[in-house]
């Protein structure tokens, strides 16, 4: 491999750029879970919380980069933002957001079906069939940002703390 061919081999495609139809789609999908969200009631800091907990399953940099600054904007507490890894293991999250998070792992978790059948049954005791169906429809649309900037390793730029 000479050096051009080994330079294009380690740089990533920016899919949403190359394909601008398709992430367009994609957009115009996540604007109508926005609003499917606020309809049936979703607090936006829910609806971050969805989109953290689902980019750090998935490991998404850019996605939690950009989903942390969200969730401050609306006014969650970094306090909560660092436990939401483990949110089981702690007391701060109302039921409510207990039973989305475990609904979004579910769903980000496709194939285990004892977990989906456990975060159906907590999502059934404290949600509205219209919650649950909204925020399955965030976790989805998260999960597919951030497969989209996973495989384009869209970058997370600032200055390094000194």
């Amino acid at each position: 491999m000479n050096g051009t061919e080994a330079d294009r081999a380690d740089k990533r495609v920016y899919v949403d750029k190359r394909s601008p139809k398709a992430f367009h789609a994609l957009t115009a999908t996540a604007e109508a879970v926005r609003t499917v969200a606020q309809e049936a009631g979703l607090d936006r800091t829910l609806v971050e919380l969805v989109n953290l907990r689902v980019s750090q399953i998935n490991g998404c940099a850019y996605c939690l980069d950009v989903h942390t600054r969200a969730a401050l904007r609306e006014g969650e507490t970094t306090r909560r933002l660092g436990v939401l890894a483990a949110w089981r293991d702690t007391e701060v999250f109302t039921a409510q957001e207990r039973a989305a998070l475990a609904l979004a792992e579910a769903t980000t978790h496709p194939a285990d079906a004892a977990l989906q059948e456990d975060a159906y049954a907590t999502a059934r005791r404290s949600l509205s069939e219209e919650e649950i169906s909204a925020v399955i429809w965030v976790a989805v649309t998260i999960n597919a940002f951030n497969r989209v900037s996973i495989m384009s390793k869209h970058p997370v730029r600032g200055v390094p703390r000194q």
